[in-house]
């Protein structure tokens, strides 16, 4: 019976899959961001907290380079800062920063949280000023009806720096699967392949922390191809253990196995060691693999490992939903949108 729901749960995302695989055809406007951003140049780790008072800053206009609007010449790190309201009408979508091209590096805080950037800071400079930004905003940060602090650290190696241009704003994605127990966010991880990775006892705490979901190779992993890990210990709220339950995993380049408690409970492809080996399309197939009751209704906290083999070209948890929903919810999402 175990492999049957795998084989559902697989089926099921494959066809919403194929239904919507452009998320940009999903989204739709919710509030307009052009217009007036509060404006640093330099660099102060304090500038993104949610109570830093940064109205005696200047204001610039955004999209614009930096050049064209007093900072002619300059290079290097520079802050930006806007208030945002997000009303509670808002709970039931999945809210996404568009901040259009960035030149060259960036991160982005909400209400003091890091929440996603693209290319690396120096020392290890990597620029992405060709990068469409579009960062999700993750639930658990919103302060719903109440202020909104966005902020972004920028770094520009030369010619023009900042939020370039681009349609800035929040977009809100439509018919939206909203998780139960989100887990975007912050993992473990690390390149490489152990066995005993997968053990809940294992003490990880030594690994390198990235964002799921996003490219490794946009986190520092630049050009890495072959073996690496993901793990999370998170606590099941007690209102979901009697519940069957799905973990999503979004969608991973290129293939997985994943664990629960030291469990194989799913993959999505096959891990060879053959140069030879095709993946196919495992790469497009959003992940959602039945978690076992036995492994959560009887322990306060589970751990999650996910094994990720990439060949080429991006790697990793790459882009969400990620998180634990009731299978009854996640079914009843997919007749919906099967419907439309």
């Amino acid at each position: 019976m175990k492999q049957s729901l795998h084989h559902i749960i697989a089926t099921l995302f494959l066809l919403l899959t194929i239904a919507g695989n452009n998320k940009a055809q999903e989204l739709s406007d919710y509030q307009s961001l052009n217009g007036q951003w509060y404006f640093s140049i330099g660099d102060n780790s304090d500038w993104a907290r949610y109570h830093y008072n940064h109205f005696e800053w200047e204001q610039i206009h955004v999209p614009s380079a930096w050049e064209q609007q007093g900072f002619n010449g300059y290079d290097g790190f520079a802050w930006y800062r806007r208030e945002v309201k997000i009303t509670s009408d808002a709970k039931n979508k999945r809210l996404w920063l568009d901040l259009g091209y960035i030149d060259d590096a960036d991160q982005v805080y909400l209400n003091g949280e890091l929440i996603d950037g693209s290319g690396t800071f120096p020392p290890h400079f990597n620029t992405a000023y060709n990068a469409h930004r579009l960062y999700e905003l993750p639930a658990q940060h919103i302060k719903y009806d109440d202020t909104n602090v966005i902020a972004v650290r920028v770094y520009d190696a030369y010619n023009e720096g900042g939020i370039i241009s681009g349609n800035i704003r929040i977009r809100a994605e439509l018919n939206p699967l909203i998780t139960d127990l989100p887990l975007e966010g912050y993992w473990k991880f690390k390149t490489g392949d152990k066995n005993y990775y997968k053990e809940a006892a294992y003490n990880d705490a030594n690994w390198d922390e990235i964002k799921v979901p996003s490219p490794w190779e946009e986190q520092g992993y630049d050009d890495y191809d072959g073996m690496a890990w993901y793990r999370l210990t998170t606590t099941l709220p007690s209102e979901l253990k009697q519940d069957k339950l799905v973990l999503l995993l979004g969608k991973i380049d290129d293939v997985d196995e994943v664990y629960v408690n030291g469990e194989l409970i799913g993959q999505t492809g096959e891990i060879s060691n053959s140069h030879f080996f095709v993946y196919g399309d495992a790469w497009k197939a959003e992940r959602g693999y039945t978690i076992p009751p036995h492994l959560y209704q009887n322990t306060k906290t589970i751990t999650i490992a996910v094994r990720v083999q990439d060949r080429t070209q991006t790697g990793g948890i790459y882009q969400g939903p990620v998180g634990i929903i009731t299978m009854d919810k996640f079914i009843r999402h997919w007749n919906e949108k099967r419907n439309k």
